[in-house]
């Protein structure tokens, strides 16, 4: 038999699979499994992708496995992995690592593996030792009476009897023990939940009218993959209860014998969601997410693969889980940017979970208060129009800052400090973490800027440190001007970290507990959203992080600082995100039946991302978005595909972008560029920007000039980036 395999290297112009010949010891060996095997000079992990009966190679020419691993991914995982590395422009070998078990690596070294435990049973040279028939020490005789009643873990009968490991192994050498090796099952994995659900409510009507749908819409049972059931979309204000319709709807899948994944934001921000599914469900629930250690993430990996789970819930990667007979994907929030992986491959989890559904004959079930353009364009509604309370959405108030001196509005600061007196809860949003955006020189005008990257660097004054958001280059405040030795240095710009010491002054004594990057990383989202959930009054101020489908019920203020900054940027998704951040903050306020508002401050009150989100009206901004998007042909009534090159040096990565742009051109396929961009991380970048209608013909046209490109050695200082739909 030959295996064909993708070997796990990063080389892009490699092109698999690879023929090996299967010996006796590697029979079992088939679609999925995991070999080393001899490549070149090296020893590197390989996928089998599949299994023949014979090679165009003669048998003397093919090589043999060095060795099977545990681990085995299920074939439909390996064409999953395979369709990712084609449709994102990637490698195989980058797509197939996407479904490889947690900790396996792709070098041939150490990785992680299943539980195991050894086991001592005695021997009857054992029992005849006891009796006396030979010499033992003290410690090697309680270890024998700890074994006469019958085996027991190595590690429990060295803290049973002092015979340790070492001990054992002298017992196992005189054949007074046996010592085996015995797989453990995995243990599941503590998921840290900010607001339990509680009890269990009766759904609303709408909810009720809500599931009927889905659940008409869902496989009736395992069986072999069939035509998926149409994706829906469930469109539901902001504290609509869609969780617990997905909920009910994960019920249904279980007592029809299917299995479920459920994907949610970064785990760390929508702590809430995890903790009602295994609230919910127990130890039928799997939760995977990069703030597991390696060990938790393969054992949830491993229930998943056994069957022991039948819900996976996680951010993009959990769309990878192991299991089988899947009936729904759910995906909530699918507005949310963090389903766009930044790395190659730059995959989107959302596309990745309908390929799935698709070839799982699995419903697809999206949701969301903001649902993205394309969504609303290619899904079929389920409405959830009015909140579970009955509590009416929150009135918005739109100031303009044109003129205001510092970060808050009159307005707001008066607001805030109704909430103050009562002692309640306020969310404050800055997109723009850090004290001030920049600092200059009063005499001469220096700007700090980064050294690897052409940006500026952001002051963060708690630490002491200039930084940069792009490469993480810092350095010391400095307390004069290296150019003129001026001492008059001027902070720009207000971040989170100002903020929070503002709000902390007006609110005293009321707690602000600050959410950005910079606190996430030191101390963990989740610590920071308990601390403003037990508190009784109090202020989350942070990034866009504090409007991510957080649940508390007493917050009675919600606030937006510098709200159309982002339609300022040079982005066609620019209104969306405008419109989609505000309407979520909003959200947050005025639920559990206590009356909220919110205030948004902007330089232009007046922009229509804003009205639209004042009047909470999804409908009416839909409808203009999606006619300006179709106007101008961009998505969903278009594709966009980027090309980064990037080098040390600015010739030859605008080399590699031209024959880059020449091989897209003679496909047929129109393509814009090359353009510079702005250096990042001490490389130089120059981009190419496909837009086409044509979206496989533009796939296929950008993968074969960027082969073509990386297999010149003239290019071989040049890497490459290639992002479909990028973000």
């Amino acid at each position: 038999m030959i295996a064909r395999v993708e070997p796990l290297t990063t080389a892009r112009a490699l092109r698999g699979p690879f023929d090996y010949r299967l010996g006796e010891k590697l029979a079992g060996v088939g679609v999925g499994s995991v070999l080393v095997v001899p490549f070149a000079s090296r020893r590197l992990l390989g996928v089998v992708v599949e299994v023949a009966e014979r090679s165009d190679l003669p048998p003397e020419r093919l090589a043999e496995p060095i060795e099977a691993l545990e681990a085995h991914v299920p074939p439909e995982l390996v064409r999953l992995g395979l369709w990712v590395a084609e449709e994102y422009v990637s490698t195989p070998a980058r797509g197939l690592a996407l479904v490889l078990p947690p900790g396996t690596g792709t070098g041939s070294g150490r990785r992680t593996r299943p539980r195991a435990s050894l086991s001592a049973t005695i021997t009857a040279a054992g029992r005849g030792a006891l009796a006396g028939e030979v010499r033992l020490g003290s410690r090697q005789r309680a270890g024998l009476d700890a074994l006469a009643d019958g085996p027991r873990r190595v590690t429990d009968l060295a803290r049973l009897s002092g015979c340790d490991h070492a001990g054992v192994r002298r017992l196992e050498d005189r054949g007074l023990v046996t010592v085996a090796r015995t797989d453990e099952a995995p243990g599941r994995a503590a998921v840290r939940g900010v607001g339990g659900g509680g009890a269990v409510r009766a759904p609303t009507a709408a909810q009720e009218r809500a599931l009927a749908e889905i659940v008409g819409a869902l496989p009736p049972g395992p069986r072999p993959p069939a035509a998926a059931p149409e994706p829906l979309l469930l469109h539901g204000v902001t504290g609509s209860g869609k969780t617990e319709v997905y909920l009910r709807a994960v019920e249904e899948v279980l007592a029809r014998g299917l299995t479920a994944i459920v994907l949610v934001p970064e785990i760390g921000l929508t702590p809430q969601t995890a903790g009602r599914f295994v609230e919910r469900f127990g130890d039928t629930v799997a939760v995977l997410h990069s703030q597991l250690t390696v060990r938790e993430r393969y054992d949830e990996w491993a229930r998943l693969r056994s069957g022991a789970a039948r819900v996976a819930v996680g951010p993009r990667s959990a769309v990878f889980a192991p299991l089988e007979d899947v009936g729904l994907i759910v995906v909530d929030e699918e507005h949310d940017g963090s389903y766009k992986q930044d790395g190659d491959p730059r995959y989107d989890a959302r596309n990745v979970a309908e390929r799935r559904a698709r070839a799982a004959g699995a419903l697809l079930l999206e949701g969301s208060a903001t649902p993205r353009p394309e969504s609303v364009a290619r899904r079929r509604r389920v409405r959830l129009a009015e909140r579970v309370d009955g509590s009416a959405l929150p009135p918005v108030e739109l100031v303009g800052m044109a003129g205001v001196q510092g970060p808050l509005h009159q307005r707001t600061r008066d607001a805030l400090d109704e909430v103050r007196r009562a002692g309640e809860k306020a969310i404050v949003l800055l997109n723009r973490r850090g004290w001030s955006n920049f600092l200059t020189c009063g005499g001469c005008g220096r700007v700090w800027e980064c050294p690897n990257c052409d940006v500026t660097l952001v002051l963060h004054r708690a630490e002491g440190r200039l930084s940069c958001h792009h490469c993480g280059h810092r350095e010391r405040v400095p307390d004069r001007c290296p150019d003129c030795g001026s001492v008059s240095l001027a902070r720009h710009g207000v971040g989170t970290e100002q903020l929070g010491g503002e709000l902390t002054r007006l609110m005293a004594p009321l707690p602000v507990v600050r959410l950005d990057a910079d606190t996430a990383v030191r101390g963990g989202a989740g610590e920071a959203l308990e601390r403003f959930e037990a508190a009784a009054g109090g202020v989350l101020v942070g990034t866009q992080m504090v409007a991510k489908g957080h649940d508390f019920p007493d917050v009675t203020l919600g606030v937006v600082l510098d709200a159309d900054a982002t339609l300022r940027f040079p982005d066609f998704r620019a209104e969306e995100r405008t419109f989609a951040l505000v309407t979520q903050l909003a959200g947050r306020s005025g639920r559990g039946g206590r009356a909220g508002r919110v205030v948004v401050q902007a330089l232009d009150p007046a922009a229509s991302a804003l009205r639209f989100a004042a009047a909470h009206d999804s409908d009416g901004f839909l409808a203009g978005e999606l006619a300006r998007r179709e106007a101008l042909g961009y998505p969903p009534y278009g594709s966009l595909i980027r090309v980064v090159c990037s080098s040390e040096e600015t010739d030859p990565a605008g080399a590699a972008a031209a024959a880059v742009l020449a091989g897209i051109r003679a496909a047929g396929v129109p393509a814009l560029g090359p353009a510079p961009l702005f250096r990042l991380k001490g490389r130089e970048r120059v981009q190419i920007v496909v837009k086409t209608s044509d979206r496989r013909a533009a796939i296929d046209a950008v993968r074969a000039a960027v082969r073509d490109a990386a297999a010149d050695r003239s290019h071989g200082q040049v890497n490459y980036a290639v992002d479909v739909d990028p973000q």
